[in-house]
């Protein structure tokens, strides 16, 4: 009149468990995806040392743009790689064909010599690109 609940009446029906539920797993990289997402611009920035000159008026307008920073010992990074020339003339001609819209943002270190900074103005216009904007802090 009851169910017969035995362990061997169990084990041949259920089986061993053949599927693994990567449900949980996906949620998680989503997760660590946005945050590494939303924190990657800040800790580039802070990893070149680059500290932003200080302005109570500016400009907050949106536009797509090309990362240039310019260290205090005067290299110039590209989107926070390392660039020569060639490299920034390269993406900078591939982000205008995509929209003619995009505008280079330009970080200099507040130490940085005005010469570094002029060249990184000079190579962005030589690969095409009239329209830039120079990155500062609000104090």
């Amino acid at each position: 009149m009851g169910a017969d609940l035995s362990s061997s009446n169990l084990s041949d029906e259920l089986g061993p468990i053949a599927a693994i539920n990567v449900t949980p797993f996906v949620d998680v990289v989503l997760v660590l995806l946005a945050i590494f997402m939303i924190t990657a611009p800040a800790l580039v920035k802070d990893s070149f040392g680059i500290h932003l000159p200080k302005a109570t008026h500016a400009d907050q307008k949106s536009f797509p743009s090309i990362g240039i920073a310019v260290t205090r010992q005067g290299q110039i990074l590209v989107n926070g790689e390392l660039a020569s020339l060639e490299a920034i003339s390269a993406q900078i001609k591939q982000a205008l064909t995509k929209d003619p819209n995009t505008r280079a943002l330009i970080s200099a270190d507040g130490e940085a010599r005005h010469a570094d900074v002029v060249r990184a103005i000079d190579w962005v216009k030589s690969a095409g690109m009239e329209h830039f904007a120079i990155q500062i802090e609000k104090p």
